[in-house]
This record gives structure tokens, C-alpha cells and sequence, in this order.
């Protein structure tokens, strides 16, 4: 089970990140114009998509219309390109919403450090907007965006539990579902546990990121030690 939720949820989040990032920071970057609300207007959008019906979208246009996916089940990692594309609509359906939300949080956050004083005494020395965005607000702005990333991976792999359902996928997700309905407990209770140990891996290592990043963090780490 492990072998398949958990590359789910990490390529998932992968996949989130890459859409997330650029599209906070053209919305950002394009604040109050046309082009800032059909961004948001998109994010809307998504947000409102059920998981579930999001899937069997997903699967009606690529792999029932466009015959480019397969709609559902998984061959084992062993047959290579063939599990990759096999998970490539259940890591979809899984990241669309969650990147809407990452989105969002990047372009509050880009817009909130760019009233920061650090911006104007960049704008001071002549640097150009360009680079005032990439090497000074955006590496501020993405520490709010690490914790949000880490409940996002927690919430991808409980979020499995749907989405592998719906594609026939070995995974966790589907174990806690047959589970349930079996009422077999000492599988949910062991599975539960593994999810909550996995939460707290995943927030230690967000914090631990977030220490190397910012050198604030370090000092003070240092002083209360």
C-alpha cells in the first residue's frame, strides 16, 4: 500500500508546487488587472470542484475521450512508463484543488512582503523589480508557504482514500475504504496511526527546512538552547 500513496501524495504535491508558484506570482506580479482576476477567478473555481467529481472528469476527457491515460488500476512499478502514466490522473485530481490553495497563500504573501522596508531599500539601490521579486520578496514570502506545503502533504496522502477509490489503485487510500466498510478496526486504528505518524515526520521536516532557510530561525533555535 505504502508504495503507492506515498509516491501519490509526494509527486501530488509536486505537481502542486510547480502550478501554485508561477501562477502566485503572475497574479502577484499582475495585481487588480484583468489577467490577476481570471487567476483568481480560476482558483474560485476549483476550489468548488469535489475531489471526486473532478476525478471522473479527469478520467471522461483524457482517458474515455482522448484515449491518452489510462482511467483506472495500477501495474506495478516494475512495468516503469506504464505506472507512471497510471498515476498521472490520480496525482491530477489530487493537486488541482490543493494548488489553488498554495496560490493563493504565494500571492498574499509576495503582495504582503512587497510593503516591506527590505523592498524599498532594494528599490533604493537601483535593483530592478525583476530582481527585487525573485532573490528578496519571493525566498521571504516562501516560509509561510513551507508550513502550508507540509498540512498539504498530510492531506494528500488522508486524501488518497477517495481518489484511489475511484481509479481501482492499491493503495492506503483504498485499504482504509474496504476497511471501513468490512469494519475491520484494527486495520483503521493501525492505518490512522500510520497517517498521524506521517503528519508529524512531515511537519519536522518542514521545520528543519524552514531553520536552513532563514537564519533568523538558527539564532534564535541557538539562543534557546
Amino acid at each position: 500500500c505504502l508504495p503507492v500513496s506515498l509516491p501519490l501524495a509526494a509527486m501530488a504535491l509536486i505537481v502542486t508546487t510547480l502550478l501554485a508558484i508561477p501562477l502566485g506570482v503572475l497574479s502577484a506580479q499582475h495585481y487588480g488587472s484583468r489577467l490577476d482576476h481570471v487567476i483568481k477567478t480560476g482558483f474560485q473555481l476549483t476550489l468548488a470542484l469535489p475531489n471526486i467529481w473532478l476525478a471522473l472528469l479527469l478520467i471522461m476527457t483524457f482517458a474515455v475521450g482522448l484515449h491518452w491515460l489510462p482511467a483506472g488500476g495500477f501495474a506495478g512499478w516494475k512495468s516503469g512508463v506504464i505506472a507512471i502514466k497510471s498515476l498521472l490522473l490520480p496525482v491530477l485530481a489530487l493537486a488541482i484543488p490543493q494548488a489553488a490553495i498554495l496560490a493563493r497563500i504565494v500571492r498574499a504573501e509576495i503582495r504582503d512582503k512587497a510593503q516591506e522596508n527590505f523592498v524599498l531599500g532594494a528599490r533604493a539601490r537601483g535593483l530592478s523589480e525583476k530582481d527585487i521579486l525573485w532573490y528578496h520578496i519571493l525566498p521571504n514570502a516562501m516560509l509561510p508557504v513551507l508550513s502550508v506545503m507540509g498540512l498539504q502533504f498530510a492531506f494528500l496522502i488522508a486524501g488518497t482514500v477517495i481518489i484511489e477509490t475511484v481509479f481501482s489503485l492499491p493503495g492506503l487510500g483504498r485499504l482504509i475504504f474496504q476497511s471501513i466498510t468490512q469494519r475491520d478496526l484494527p486495520v483503521i486504528k493501525g492505518v490512522a496511526m500510520l497517517l498521524v505518524g506521517s503528519v508529524i515526520i512531515v511537519n519536522q521536516a518542514v521545520d528543519l527546512l524552514a531553520t536552513l532557510i532563514d537564519p533568523r530561525l538558527r539564532r534564535q533555535s541557538g539562543a534557546s538552547s
